[in-house]
């Protein structure tokens, strides 16, 4: 009950889902649920599964995608195609909070509650992510877009979405 990880001598799950320390030690705690909750934003702002993910520049898988995308300061261009009218300033939010959602370190991780705050308040100040978990390719390791020239996003930045 008071516990936050716990060690298990069987992983069961599906792999690009699954939280690094959980998938290499069997360890997982609330952290976990975090990494699996970040691939799957980024598979609904993208519209790429992470499973069998290919482009035709080498990379094989989701994170590396946009975190390559990321790194080059052009990460609107993995948003998916049919989220055309979808706000750029909340396609980048969700992108970046993702990216934090799938940090390596669970440490660094937010914890739910904090994603919740972020996602639902937009003048939250948001650390910036390095490279994710499971992330291959040409890019610096903790060479991240620089967001500090962007300016602050308040709630007038952003309309009201309608569920699709």
């Amino acid at each position: 009950m008071d516990q936050t990880q716990r060690n298990t001598n069987r992983v069961v799950g599906t792999y690009g889902y699954m939280a690094p320390e959980y998938a290499m030690h069997g360890l997982y705690s609330i952290k976990s649920d975090v990494f699996s909750f970040g691939v799957l934003c980024l598979e609904i702002i993208t519209g790429r599964r992470n499973s069998h993910f290919c482009t035709s520049d080498g990379v094989f898988d989701l994170l590396s995608h946009v975190w390559r995308y990321w790194t080059k300061g052009k990460v609107l261009e993995v948003v998916d195609p049919v989220l055309d009218d979808f706000p750029r300033n909340k396609a980048m939010q969700c992108i970046h909070i993702a990216l934090l959602c799938v940090q390596e370190d669970a440490m660094i991780r937010p914890n739910m509650s904090s994603v919740v705050l972020m996602l639902s308040n937009y003048s939250t100040s948001v650390r910036v992510p390095s490279r994710p978990a499971f992330s291959f390719g040409d890019s610096e390791p903790n060479q991240p877009m620089l967001i500090e020239s962007q300016p602050m996003m308040s709630a007038e930045d952003f309309t009201e979405l309608e569920p699709r």
